[in-house]
């Protein structure tokens, strides 16, 4: 897997059958729409094509690859889909079940404003708000989103040679990502390797915030524990905290940092009960004072029998690249006390990270480099950018005082959905793909399939 702008063969290398359903019919979920009315429908374009050009372009359309769905999860279907006005295949991201209860929609509010708002080179974000084709359909929503070939949790199981610049570069775009949703005030809430998505130039986007929320700055208010996949989920969170903040994420980045190095999963367990004692096995038990925040069965739980001694020095074993700087800085991350947890603004100043920063900014970075009108490599444009940059403003969630009842919800969805059709030429689900049934009829994960829930303390 080459660095910088070096052709890559990460997507082929990393491809899973199991994983990557292939459509048997090649049709796009597109078609145009002839104006701009809400719900407008061209069928006539699909009398000749099933991908129909209003206007043809001036360039010779490639030949689109078959759509299909690329992943799913508790909150939304992505499919990879051919896009015929540039020629390109991009993500669209299904959810379903918008208007199913209050809560789900100002969930599914929440996370379109974040998408639609984040502007940034490792965070994600909407291209485009599809519309519905009509009133009855209006109970789902598609969100057009750049095509990444892979995400480190694929990259982390296949045969693909990970160096320890890989981890260095990967590592770095993680925490600058982070950075920047921590300066938003935002929480992810379930960051993992899955969630990492990766092109075949090693650039990396923080994705799914179906989880993600405002910093809560009232410590008295209760907070879900119904976060972050059980593998990547903080001491406190399976301690029963009833409030906690950005510290979750970077307890999920240092458990990444490590798979990244082994190829293992750090901490993987059967239970929530059994994560947290692999949790001790490693850091030991804690102090009274780290887990003050916690459930009092929580407390006696790593309390009791035989206080368990620190083993930090097994995370050289991890890797040959877990090299001292590795692991002092992986170390930080992995502390019981969130209070004293390394934030992502001081982690992107440890020196371990110093040479992915060099080489994204030296040649993958578009905060600093430039590509020539006629193509070819990126050039030096400034050299007094930010290079890891804060968000302009806080992610604002007050507009979700004014979503009281289900019917201001699907007018405030709507209105977001009408504002984001910028494009001039606006697509719409295409009724008469091949893959059109296969698409309607796709679900988000079944409770079977989703992490267990946290442990109910006492």
């Amino acid at each position: 897997m080459a660095l910088g702008y070096t052709h890559s063969t990460i997507a082929a290398a990393i491809q899973n059958p199991s994983q990557h359903i292939l459509a048997q019919n090649r049709l796009a979920a597109f078609s145009y729409q002839q104006d701009s009315s809400f719900y407008g429908l061209l069928a006539k374009q699909q009398q000749h094509s099933p991908h129909a050009f209003i206007d043809q372009p001036t360039s010779t359309p490639r030949a689109p690859q078959q759509d299909h769905p690329i992943g799913y999860g508790a909150f939304g279907v992505v499919w990879s889909v051919y896009d015929p006005r540039d020629n390109v295949q991009k993500a669209l991201k299904k959810m379903s079940h918008v208007f199913q209860s209050l809560v789900s929609c100002k969930r599914v509010i929440r996370e379109l404003k974040m998408l639609t708002s984040f502007e940034h080179d490792n965070v994600l974000s909407a291209l485009e708000i599809l519309p519905p084709t009509g009133h009855s359909s209006f109970h789902e929503i598609y969100v057009l989103t750049d095509l990444f070939q892979s995400d480190l949790h694929k990259i982390i199981v296949s045969a693909q040679p990970l160096t320890a610049d890989h981890v260095k570069l990967f590592l770095y775009q993680i925490l600058r990502g982070l950075k920047y949703l921590h300066s938003a005030r935002v929480i992810h809430r379930d960051i993992k390797p899955g969630n990492l998505l990766v092109n075949s130039n090693c650039q990396l986007r923080i994705c799914d915030f179906g989880l993600a929320r405002v910093e809560e700055l009232d410590v008295h208010q209760p907070m879900t524990q119904e976060v972050v996949t059980q593998y990547y989920r903080c001491p406190e969170l399976l301690m029963g905290t009833n409030h906690y903040s950005y510290e979750i994420d970077i307890w999920s980045v240092g458990c990444i940092f490590a798979e990244l190095l082994s190829r293992r999963i750090l901490f993987q367990a059967s239970s929530p009960l059994k994560q947290l004692d692999l949790i001790t096995n490693l850091l030991g038990t804690p102090s009274l004072s780290d887990v003050r925040t916690c459930a009092p069965g929580a407390i006696r739980h790593v309390m009791k029998g035989a206080k368990k001694q620190q083993a930090l020095a097994t995370l050289y074993s991890l890797s040959p690249a877990a090299t001292h700087e590795a692991v002092h800085l992986m170390c930080q991350m992995l502390i019981f006390d969130p209070a004293k947890r390394i934030t992502a603004v001081d982690a992107l100043t440890h020196p371990y990270l110093e040479e992915g920063r060099m080489r994204y900014h030296s040649c993958m970075c578009n905060c600093c480099q430039t590509t020539p009108a006629n193509g070819g490599h990126k050039v030096l444009h400034r050299s007094d950018v930010a290079l890891e940059p804060d968000c302009a403003e806080p992610f604002s969630y007050h507009f979700e005082n004014d979503l009281n009842s289900l019917s201001k919800a699907k007018e405030k969805l709507s209105d977001i959905v009408y504002r984001n059709m910028n494009h001039s030429v606006p697509l719409t689900i295409n009724p008469r793909s091949a893959v059109y049934k296969k698409f309607s009829s796709s679900t988000v994960a079944q409770a079977s399939e989703l992490p267990p829930s946290p442990h109910v303390w006492e």
